[in-house]
C-alpha cells in the first residue's frame, strides 16, 4: 500500500509540506544511510571491547569491566532526554550535527587509551553522540512520514541502524583476529565519524516544519502546549500506554547491556574463537536490523502491544537459551531468536510513542522514552556485573531472562491495542 501524503497551504499561501514515505523518498533515504554511520559508530565496539577489557587492561571482575557500558548508557540516556527538548526549541539538524562532533574522539581515545578510564571517557563521549545522531534521525523520519505509516518508518530507521552495528561487529571481529584488538579495527569509527559529520552538515535538510504543518492538519483534540515536566510524567508514568511502552524499552537495552558486556567473554571462556564470538555478536544485531522492517509495517497492520508483548517473552527465551547452551550451534541459535524478539519490539515501541504522542511535543515525549530506554544499559550493565560476579554468567543471564518475561506481562496489561490508525489519542 502506498505511503500516505499530505499536502497543505500555509497561512502565507505558499506550499505546505508533503508527509508521506514517498513524498520524502530522497530525505527519508539519506536519513536511514545516516543511522546506518550512526550504528556503525556502535558496532565497533561490540566484539572488540570486552575483550579488551580483559587481555589489554586487566580486568578480569565483571562488574569493574562493566563500566564502560554504564558510561555509554547514562550519557546517552541524559543526551535523548536533551536531544528531544532542543530539536523542538532549536530544531532538528543542529542537533543531529552536534552528536556527529562528539563522535569524532571516539575512535582515536579507543586507539589511544593508556588506561581503562580513558576508554570509558570515550564512551562517554559516544553515548552523548548516539543520543543526539540517533534521536534526532528518529524524530526526523517521524516528522517526514506523517501519521499513516510510522510503524514502517521507525522499521527502516532501526534496520539501518542496527544492520550496520551487525555488519560493523563482525566486521571488527574478523580484523582483530588477523590484526590484533587495537588499533586497526577502530579505523572504521574513524570513517564513520567522517562520512556522519559530512552527509548531516551538507545533505540532511530541517525537517521540524513537517512536524508543525502535521500539528495544524491533525485531527487529534488538542489539550495545548504541554511543560517539560508535563511531557516527562506522562510519558514516564500518567500515561499507561507511554508509561509501559516506556518500561519495555528499558528492559530491551537492558537485554542489550548484558549481551554486549557478558556474551563476548561467556562465549570466550567456552573456547571460541575471537571469529565466532564476533559472528555471534553480528547475529544478534543482525537478525534485529532486517527484522525491523518487517515487524515495523506489521505493526501498522495487526497494531502494536500484540508484537510488544511476543517480542518481550520471545527475548525472555532466547536469554534462557544463552544461559543454557554450551556450543556455538545453540549459541548462534539463541543470538538469532535473542535478535528476532528484540526486532518485534524494538520499532514497535517507537512507534507507539508516535501515535500516542502530539505533534506539538512528540519530540520530546521520544526523548523522554529513550531516556528510560538508553537507562537500561547502565542498569543491565550494573545487574549483570554484581549478579556474575556473585552467582556467575549464566544465573546473570537466567535472572535478567526473568525480568524480561514480567516486563512483557506489564506491557500486556497496561497498554492500550494502539494502531496506526487509531492511535494519535493524547
Amino acid at each position: 500500500m502506498a505511503s500516505a501524503t499530505v499536502r497543505g497551504t500555509a497561512q502565507d499561501g505558499s506550499t505546505a509540506p508533503r508527509l508521506g514515505l514517498r513524498a520524502n523518498a530522497a530525505q527519508f533515504t539519506l536519513l536511514v544511510a545516516v543511522n546506518a554511520l550512526v550504528g556503525g559508530m556502535l558496532g565497533q565496539e561490540r566484539t572488540v571491547l570486552p575483550l579488551l577489557a580483559g587481555q589489554v587492561f586487566g580486568l578480569h571482575a565483571h562488574t569493574a569491566a562493566l563500566t564502560f557500558i554504564v558510561a555509554f548508557g547514562l550519557s546517552k540516556a541524559v543526551a535523548n532526554y536533551a536531544a528531544g527538548a532542543w530539536s523542538d526549541r532549536h530544531g532538528r539538524k543542529p542537533v543531529l550535527v552536534a552528536g556527529w562532533f562528539a563522535a569524532v574522539p571516539v575512535p582515536l581515545l579507543l586507539i589511544w587509551a593508556p588506561t581503562w578510564w580513558w576508554v570509558v571517557a570515550a564512551n562517554v563521549l559516544l553515548g552523548v553522540s548516539q543520543g543526539l545522531t540517533w534521536s534526532t534521525t528518529v524524530v526526523m523520519k517521524i516528522d517526514l512520514a506523517g501519521p499513516g505509516r510510522r510503524g514502517l518508518a521507525m522499521g527502516l530507521n532501526e534496520a539501518a541502524g542496527y544492520g550496520a552495528v551487525a555488519v560493523t561487529a563482525l566486521a571488527t571481529g574478523w580484523v582483530a583476529a588477523h590484526a590484533g584488538l587495537r588499533p586497526e579495527p577502530f579505523l572504521l569509527g574513524i570513517a564513520f565519524a567522517a562520512l556522519g559529520l559530512g552527509l548531516s552538515s551538507l545533505a540532511v535538510r530541517e525537517t521540524h516544519h513537517h512536524a508543525r504543518h502535521e500539528a495544524v492538519t491533525d485531527d487529534a483534540p488538542s489539550r495545548g502546549e504541554l511543560s517539560d515536566r508535563e511531557v516527562f510524567a506522562r510519558t514516564s508514568w500518567r500515561d499507561r500506554t507511554l508509561s509501559a511502552a516506556s518500561q519495555a524499552g528499558l528492559v530491551n537495552n537492558l537485554n542489550d547491556g548484558l549481551a554486549w558486556g557478558l556474551f563476548p567473554v561467556l562465549f570466550a571462556g567456552a573456547g571460541l574463537s575471537v571469529g565466532r564470538i564476533g559472528w555471534l555478536a553480528a547475529t544478534y544485531p543482525a537478525v534485529w536490523g532486517l527484522g525491523q522492517v518487517a515487524t515495523g509495517a506489521l505493526s501498522d497492520r495487526w497494531g502494536r502491544r500484540g508484537l510488544i508483548v511476543a517480542g518481550m517473552l520471545v527475548q525472555a527465551l532466547a536469554l534462557g537459551l544463552v544461559a543454557a547452551a554450551d556450543s556455538f550451534g545453540w549459541w548462534l541459535v539463541a543470538t538469532a531468536l535473542l535478535g528476532a524478539g528484540t526486532a518485534m519490539v524494538y520499532p514497535t515501541l517507537l512507534a507507539v510513542i508516535g501515535d500516542v504522542a502530539q505533534p506539538a511535543w512528540r519530540a520530546r515525549s521520544v526523548g523522554v522514552y529513550r531516556l528510560w530506554r538508553d537507562g537500561g544499559f547502565a542498569v543491565g550493565a550494573l545487574l549483570a556485573g554484581v549478579l556474575a560476579d556473585l552467582w556467575g554468567i549464566r544465573a546473570a543471564v537466567l535472572a535478567v531472562a526473568a525480568l524480561t518475561a514480567v516486563s512483557g506481562v506489564v506491557a500486556r496489561v497496561r497498554m492500550a491495542p494502539v494502531t496506526s490508525a487509531a492511535g494519535a489519542r493524547a
